[in-house]
């Protein structure tokens, strides 16, 4: 298995979870009253845009180096996935616009799940492409939480726009949630869309 089909399988279990993520927002809603409701959503908002921020950040560290070389520093001398930390912040995030911490888990739960499956196949090819050097950065390093203590950074980055852009965009696509669960709730208020459980 290549870092191709890795990726591709990363992005189908998004999607399962997506389509999985889009019953649950069609047909059901919050248990909470509207302040708590409104509350988790916010704190959803806030998830999204620290994704959105975060991937593009990492982005300028690693963009199009994933395979060919082996990236240590900034948010990568803290983690060895930052970006799939921060996607995952973001699911959570999105999770959150059911306004229901139920969504917000589960969300986050199963976005770990699928990067956990990914990133054990990308640990396997990069042992192999980098040897000794990769193992030793995976003895050092956390797979997913940061440990800050260890932050290291570089003077100067080479960047490659074209891939700092394309992540920006892909991240951004984590902002539909937030309109779409909106008017989802909005049809709810209609009645054109029938509530069929409430999740707390």
């Amino acid at each position: 298995m290549d870092i191709a089909t890795v990726q591709m399988a990363r992005k189908l279990g998004f999607l399962v979870a997506l389509a999985s993520l889009g019953v649950l927002f069609c047909f059901g809603t919050s248990r909470w009253p509207s302040p708590v409701n409104e509350a988790i959503e916010w704190v959803g908002v806030v998830l999204i845009f620290v994704c959105v921020c975060g991937r593009t950040w990492c982005s300028l560290y690693i963009g199009g180096r994933k395979i060919s070389e082996l990236v240590t520093a900034g948010p990568y001398s803290v983690s060895r996935n930052p970006l799939y930390v921060f996607s995952i912040i973001g699911a959570t995030g999105v999770g959150a616009q059911l306004g229901a911490l139920t969504t917000a888990v589960l969300a986050g739960a199963f976005a770990w799940m699928v990067h956990l499956l990914v990133v054990v196949q990308e640990e396997r090819l990069l042992s192999i492409e980098h040897g000794d050097a990769y193992r030793a950065y995976l003895a050092a390093v956390p797979r997913f939480f940061p440990r800050f203590a260890q932050w290291r950074d570089v003077d100067m980055l080479q960047v490659s726009p074209r891939i700092v852009n394309r992540t920006f965009l892909d991240a951004c696509m984590f902002l539909a949630a937030i309109p779409v669960a909106e008017a989802l709730d909005f049809l709810h208020q209609l009645g054109l869309l029938r509530v069929f459980f409430r999740l707390p």
